[in-house]
């Protein structure tokens, strides 16, 4: 192998090694998402959102913002559509817009409703995390 070759292969895996490691991006929810997740005795942090919704607004930056950070990297975060998915709310006990339900594994860790501030919807996802 070349010098070059050698040293872009060296710079190439430098890069890799110093990307930070990033959380799952949020996925749609689906029922068998959910099941097969906990079934794996993963983390999952389910959003029931809607779109109209103000305060569901005003927790998605943080939700998002979770994505990006390493403490996260396990937790799968799953989005219901609060307007669409009428059978998944009632199976798990959505009553409202803006409820925020932690898992760990089959277990629920945590649940809240209509909360923004930052550091308890953080607190919440740490919950679902072993």
């Amino acid at each position: 192998m070349s010098f070059l070759r050698k040293l872009s292969a060296l710079l190439l895996l430098g890069f890799a090694v110093a990307l930070p490691a990033m959380a799952q991006p949020i996925q749609p929810f689906s029922m068998a998402a959910l099941k097969a997740a906990q079934a794996a005795g993963k983390p999952v942090f389910v959003d029931a959102y809607a779109s109209w919704c103000p305060t569901c607004r005003k927790q998605e930056p943080t939700i998002t913002a979770m994505t990006k950070d390493p403490a996260f990297e396990k937790l799968l975060i799953l989005r219901l559509d609060y307007d669409t998915q009428n059978a998944e709310k009632r199976a798990l006990g959505i009553v409202q817009q803006s409820t925020l339900i932690a898992f760990d594994g089959n277990k629920e860790t945590g649940r809240l409703v209509g909360v923004t501030d930052p550091e308890q919807i953080k607190t919440l996802a740490k919950s679902a995390l072993h």
